[in-house]
C-alpha cells in the first residue's frame, strides 16, 4: 500500500442486533433517560401489557412523565431543559413543587409554573413562544397562566415515534 492513500472500508449492513441497539438508543436518547430507566420502563411495560398494544403502552408510559408533560406544554425547547426545570423545581404538580422529572403524571393532574419562577429570565418569553404553540390534545394548556391540566393519556398517532418499538423489545427479551 503507498504511503498516504487512505483505504475506505467498505460498510456492511447492520446486523439485527445492531438495528435493535440503534433504535433503543434513539429513543432512550429523544427521551433523555439513563440506560438503567430506559430498561425498567421497557420491562415493565413487557410485563404488563400484551403483545399488540405494548408499543402505545410504553409511549404512553414514557409521555405520562413530568418532564416529558413540561416539554409537551411547549415551556421548555428540549426534553433536556424541561428534566432541568422539573429539577429545579420551577413546576408545581396539583399546588405542590415536585422536583421529580419521573414523576408520573395522572389525568386531572394541573401543572403550574411557579410564581416565584415566573419571574425568572429563563421564562421571561414564555408566554410569547406559548402563543403560536399548539399543545397535544390530551393537554389542556392555558397560555396564560402557563398551566396545563390533563385530559388523558396521549394516542400513538399523536406520540408518533420515530423508531421502531418491536426492535427495541426485542433487543431486551434476549
Amino acid at each position: 500500500m503507498q504511503k498516504g492513500v487512505v483505504r475506505k472500508r467498505r460498510s456492511s449492513p447492520l446486523s439485527e442486533y445492531g438495528k435493535q441497539l440503534r433504535e433503543k438508543q434513539e429513543l432512550k436518547d429523544q427521551y433523555n433517560l439513563r440506560e438503567r430507566q430506559f430498561k425498567q420502563y421497557v420491562m415493565n411495560t413487557l410485563a404488563e401489557s400484551a403483545g399488540a398494544n405494548a408499543a402505545e403502552v410504553l409511549m404512553q408510559q414514557l409521555e405520562k412523565r413530568l418532564d416529558s408533560a413540561v416539554y409537551r406544554m411547549g415551556v421548555a425547547e428540549t426534553r433536556k431543559q424541561a428534566r432541568q426545570m422539573v429539577s429545579h423545581g420551577h413546576f408545581l404538580v396539583n399546588g405542590k413543587k415536585v422536583t421529580i422529572p419521573s414523576y408520573t403524571i395522572k389525568r386531572d393532574d394541573i401543572i403550574t409554573l411557579r410564581p416565584q419562577s415566573a419571574e425568572r429570565k429563563l421564562f421571561h418569553n414564555v408566554k410569547l413562544q406559548l402563543k403560536k404553540y399548539n399543545s397535544p390534545s390530551w393537554l389542556e394548556l392555558n397560555k396564560e397562566k402557563v398551566e396545563a391540566k390533563i385530559l388523558g393519556v396521549p394516542s400513538f398517532e399523536e406520540v408518533a415515534p420515530t423508531v421502531e418499538i418491536p426492535l427495541i423489545f426485542e433487543f431486551y427479551s434476549r
